[in-house]
């Protein structure tokens, strides 16, 4: 593992390393040895930061959430910019920098484990600058991930942390993959999710939605299924469950006001789609969320 030792810590900034033989104990927890954290850092405004690396050991993951940078990866060099996120698997070859103008904060993370390869597979290997936003669930788990230096290396704080890193690139993985469009054409997932939260309180059809994308209702439809693993008229069905859990969760409306509300002026129509989508019905749910 390479890391930036004689690069000057910047105020407010954060590094650590997990010593190896903790390591050597996380490999051999098997609540551990799946996902485990062998450095992270985050620094802020990190005027000068520069790192090259002819391969690695680990897994990287940067987020940077302010400022900008670059990353030259084959002899090409990309910007780097606020709500960008990078994946460098282990052994990549890869150089990276902060801006002389407006130097980035970012927040990175080493780990390893049996599961690393395979998350790498997951969010596809980007191995390039992917925008994702400045989201602040992704800081909340960094922000976590870091309180592992005040851990004086307790072996069930690692393993706790270890489980918010597969929290995280699981996450990451599905922003990625939201924020993706395919190529040769206009489909892009995050869109038609947008325009599907504008039509949550009412009808949306097929037609309505091949248009937005530009395509026949059949390829849009495969397309679909392909990003989400469910046909778009089941994810728009889904989305609307969703938000009825969420005000059976967060309202004392009646089941048949929430219905009428998603709209399903038919509540019983509503309850056989709720139970089919949540495993029970709107009754049910709510008291068993009292």
């Amino acid at each position: 593992m390479s890391i930036p030792s004689r690069w000057p810590l910047p105020p407010d900034g954060i590094r650590f390393i997990t010593p190896r033989v903790l390591i050597r104990r996380l490999q051999a927890q098997p609540l551990a040895q799946s996902l485990y954290v062998t450095a992270m850092g985050y620094y802020p405004r990190a005027s000068g930061h520069a790192m090259k690396r002819r391969g690695h050991p680990d897994h990287i993951l940067i987020y940077c959430t302010a400022g900008s940078g670059s990353l030259t990866l084959a002899n090409e060099t990309l910007a780097v910019n606020s709500g960008d996120i990078l994946y460098l698997p282990r052994g990549s070859h890869h150089q990276y920098q902060a801006s002389a103008d407006t130097p980035w904060t970012i927040y990175w993370l080493h780990f390893d484990g049996l599961l690393a390869d395979d998350f790498c597979a997951h969010i596809g290997s980007p191995e390039r600058p992917i925008n994702i936003g400045v989201q602040p669930r992704v800081i909340r788990v960094f922000d976590g991930i870091a309180e592992l230096r005040h851990s004086s290396h307790n072996l069930a704080e690692f393993i706790q942390g270890g489980h918010q890193v597969q929290a995280l690139l699981s996450y990451v993985a599905l922003l990625v993959q939201q924020r993706q469009p395919y190529a040769g054409n206009n489909f892009d997932t995050e869109n038609i999710r947008a325009l599907m939260q504008e039509h949550i309180h009412g009808k949306l059809d097929l037609d309505t939605l091949a248009h937005e994308a530009k395509l026949s209702k059949f390829h849009f439809s495969k397309k679909f299924k392909k990003a989400t693993g469910e046909s778009p008229i089941n994810y728009f069905i889904s989305m609307k469950m969703q938000r009825a859990c969420y005000l059976l969760d967060s309202t004392p409306r009646s089941i048949k006001h929430i219905a009428s509300e998603l709209g399903y002026p038919d509540t019983y129509y509503f309850s056989r789609l709720f139970k089919k989508n949540i495993g029970m019905a709107p009754e049910t749910y709510r008291k068993a969320k009292l």
